[in-house]
């Protein structure tokens, strides 16, 4: 028999979890009562009971106080949380301190014994096994969410040996031959988004409340049990179990299951989705082959189609996209970014951002490949340009990226293209800031880039940028040292190279306008007449009669 103690400053209440709860068919045999978290601290010291229930808000000592000292001297006691508060710092203690279940107040008759049925569950499992790995598994899963977590985790990775496990079994209804195991997988598309603006900017919470929220919702006949992927961020993995049926019941049941998921969410928190859902099967070790099929069909929804809504995924969708890639682009980007052209790295992007609107089709996959890919290759051009390796981030991933500053949202092709752009600015601060630093400025480096590049669109922010001077200390230095204004020597440049070009006669005054940069015929002629004093046919004219 077990011994429970509940700890609050209401007598009502602690009246009414004794009236309620089923401790003869929990097998609880004593009840304890405390007033608040300082006597409630004494009697764990002289009754030891197995399971606690406490208040979050009490006299004295409040639960989160209460909590805190259990966490440090208690680590293996069960805690069930009371509160009829929506606060934000009691759910953060609860979530920390890995508290069995969250009852919100008035309690009622099934939400209480389900929390205390959890608690017992893993007390009972505890006293099963004799095993010494098994026993220290269960201490350091102290809740039983984490508990089966970590059994579903092993499951989906494909560690999990059932002969060896067999105490486990139970926790996850592995144990009765009728019931059937499937994956739903939900991507959380605009998860920066909504943590931000609905919780506080905290990760954690927005993955409890979109777990709590994919549990509720769950089907009279599904039981659900849902938790954060460890190794994606923004992906909620939910494990269904049913019992009996037939296949195609078994896969209508699940495709109502995600779209009520989804809409939902939608609903409740703006939050915008991407979700695929596994076959069903009848032994559980094949949620491992549910997982994959799931997380495929997101991976293959086209990116071209969606519309910022929740979007689903469609099983046996494993149609192979155009690849598309970025690796020969990034000795132009090199070179732009070196030089400090950011222009010309935007319009390498944007010509690459379209070939990626213009395919047949762009999935989830090749947007999260791409986006690693983009990462890798910035970073190594990044640090061979001498960028500090903790000022980049270490991968595509959400949390790798909000390190950086950046966001890593997208649900369309637009804001995919935004995120790219980001990525751009980013790496192109961090690269001119490097080489500000490790190259010493030489006003010549002006006068020799204008020399390679007259034919560009070149402006002065490009050089104050780059090297951190202010616009009117460049071109006062660069008069002094050169004797033209910057202006005046780019105009000087290519009304040279033009007298050179214009001395070809195969080559066209329309030509020669564009090899300089001008936008077109007439534009270089009126620049030509104002520079010299005549137009270019009237230069080529004089240069023939001065040859006869």
């Amino acid at each position: 028999m077990y011994k429970v103690l509940i700890i609050d400053d209401e007598e009502p209440l602690r009246e009414a979890i004794k009236i309620l709860g089923d401790w003869e068919g929990l097998q609880v045999g004593e009840v304890l009562e405390a007033t608040n978290g300082v006597t409630g601290l004494e009697m764990l010291k002289k009754q030891r009971p197995d399971l606690v229930m406490v208040d979050m808000k009490m006299p004295e000592m409040n639960g989160v106080e209460f909590l805190r000292v259990v966490e440090n001297d208690y680590p293996e006691l069960l805690t069930i949380v009371i509160s009829g508060y929506n606060d934000f710092e009691f759910t953060r203690q609860a979530i920390h301190s890995k508290v069995v279940d969250y009852l919100l107040k008035p309690i009622n008759r099934h939400d209480l014994n389900e929390a205390l049925r959890k608690a017992i569950d893993i007390l009972d499992a505890k006293r099963q096994t004799h095993s010494e790995l098994i026993t220290k598994n269960i201490a350091f899963n102290m809740s039983l969410p984490k508990l089966k977590e970590k059994i579903y985790l092993s499951i989906i990775g494909r560690g999990f040996k059932k002969q060896s496990n067999q105490a486990f079994l139970p926790l996850i209804g592995a144990d009765k031959e009728d019931n059937r195991f499937g994956a739903l997988v939900l991507k959380i598309l605009n998860m920066q988004q909504v943590r931000d603006n609905r919780f506080n900017r905290d990760t954690e919470l927005l993955y409890f409340a979109v777990a709590n929220v994919i549990n509720e919702v769950a089907l009279d006949d599904i039981i659900c049990f849902s938790f954060p992927n460890p190794k994606q961020d923004g992906e909620i993995i939910a494990i269904f179990t049913m019992q009996g049926g037939y296949p195609e019941d078994h896969a209508f049941r699940a495709d109502y299951l995600i779209k009520k998921v989804g809409h939902t969410l939608s609903d409740l928190f703006g939050i915008v989705s991407a979700a695929g859902v596994g076959q069903v099967y009848d032994e559980v070790s094949r949620l491992a082959d549910s997982y994959e099929e799931a997380r495929s069909s997101i991976l293959a929804i086209d990116l071209l189609k969606m519309r910022g809504v929740t979007v689903f995924g469609a099983k046996g969708n494993s149609k192979s996209p155009e690849v598309l890639s970025f690796t020969s682009r990034m000795p132009i980007l090199r070179s732009a970014l070196e030089s400090g052209n950011t222009n010309h790295a935007r319009v390498v992007f944007a010509e690459f951002t379209k070939k990626i609107k213009e395919a047949d089709s762009f999935t989830i996959g090749e947007a999260e490949r791409m986006l690693r890919d983009i990462i890798v290759l910035f970073n190594d051009m990044a640090l061979d340009l001498g960028v500090p390796s903790d000022k980049l981030p270490v991968s595509g991933s959400h949390s790798s990226l909000q390190a950086a500053g950046l966001s890593g949202d997208f649900s369309t092709t637009d804001e995919y293209e935004q995120l790219l752009y980001r990525i751009l600015e980013y790496y192109s601060e961090q690269i001119r800031q490097s080489m500000a630093v490790n190259r010493p400025f030489n006003i010549q480096d002006i006068k020799d880039y204008i020399d390679q590049h007259y034919f560009e669109d070149i402006k002065i922010s490009m050089f104050t940028e780059k090297y951190f001077l202010s616009r009117e200390y460049l071109m006062k230095l660069f008069k002094q040292q050169f004797g033209y204004g910057i202006h005046e020597y780019m105009q000087k440049v290519r009304m040279d190279k033009a007298c050179v070009l214009l001395d070809d006669p195969t080559l066209k005054i329309q030509d020669i306008s564009e090899m300089l940069g001008y936008k077109d015929k007439n534009y270089f002629s009126k620049a030509y007449r104002n520079y010299y004093g005549e137009s270019p046919s009237e230069y080529r004219a004089k240069r023939e009669a001065d040859k006869k």
